[in-house]
């Protein structure tokens, strides 16, 4: 862990490095020199990408003498959970990027009603070498390397659910996890291929999230991390327009959980530089159906609005 950190911090010094004209400021002091696009929409974690998968864009217009930041809101409404997420990021010369992000699940229904469950994630980013947009004599993608720090603040209002034996519940070690904080590392390339229209984005998370975390870290049928692979591919119908579809695998720590791969199919659109918007469809699997004994997927509409220069 403490290695990879060191990887992330050397990679930030190596940002003030090589800069570029600097382009007229706007009343925020920055440029909002990037394509529209490019600033990375805000995902489910906080870090700029599309809806559950990261992308090695950094969240911010600002190009690489100056800033960018933005606050978003993202409401998910599924068959019997609703999750809703906020918070903040920040983009720094186009290279180091920062967010904070507080989730909230709170269950509709199922055995399980009345439950709910907050989380804070922190998150870095930083982009290491090569340029999804510039570079097109290049097959070389944009990398960028990220940490995201998760903290569950445990289950609240478990006295109200209908199965008497999870009564009482406060924290999710009681269903078997190992920790209520972790760090996921993830490494991502996105690459854009403008005369085909087409972004191609591949990541490779190293997590013990138990559904990204909301039902704490590791558990009693595996305790360490695990190697998952997440992806995304997007059409661009015009530079404000994108359409797209995304996966991401998760492990599947605990025997109360038969966590299965999530996924989304979305239109990402950004009407104007201050303004974004990701609307979806997801589907993160079954959530505690050896529980609830219900089987079916959580599934529904997805909806995420960001603000930002």
């Amino acid at each position: 862990m403490k290695t990879i950190f060191v990887v992330c911090a050397a990679a930030v010094a190596l940002g003030w490095m090589n800069p570029q004209d600097a382009r007229a400021e706007n009343l925020f002091g920055t440029d909002e020199g990037k394509l529209p696009l490019t600033a990375g929409f805000s995902d489910l974690e906080g870090s700029g990408g599309g809806g559950l998968v990261p992308l090695a864009f950094i969240s911010g217009y600002g190009s690489s003498t100056s800033w960018g930041a933005n606050a978003h809101f993202t409401n998910i409404q599924l068959r019997d959970l609703h999750l809703y997420t906020y918070g903040v990021a920040a983009g720094l010369f186009d290279r180091v990027e920062l967010s904070y992000t507080r989730q909230q699940l709170d269950v509709t229904g199922t055995a399980l009603d009345g439950l709910g469950v907050k989380q804070d994630v922190y998150g870095l980013k930083v982009k290491l070498f090569g340029d999804a947009i510039y570079g097109q004599d290049s097959w070389l993608p944009q990398i960028a390397i990220g940490a995201e720090y998760k903290h569950n603040d445990g289950i609240k209002h478990a006295q109200s659910v209908k199965a008497a034996d999870l009564t009482g519940l406060i924290n999710p070690m009681q269903l078997g996890a190992q920790a209520e904080h972790s760090t996921d590392i993830y490494l991502v390339a996105t690459k854009v291929f403008l005369a085909e229209s087409v972004l191609v984005n591949a990541v490779v998370r190293e997590t013990k999230a138990n559904q990204f975390g909301l039902l704490g870290f590791g558990g009693d049928r595996h305790r360490g991390y695990s190697t998952k692979p997440e992806g995304t591919i997007a059409y661009l119908l015009t530079r404000k327009l994108a359409l797209g579809g995304e996966i991401r695998t998760g492990p599947h720590n605990l025997s109360v959980d038969d966590q299965t791969n999530a996924w989304s199919i979305f239109a990402a659109w950004t009407p104007t530089r201050n303004l974004s918007l990701v609307a979806a469809y997801l589907n993160i699997g079954s959530v505690l159906a050896p529980v609830t004994g219900v089987t079916k997927h959580q599934d529904g509409p997805y909806l995420s609005v960001q603000a930002g220069f």
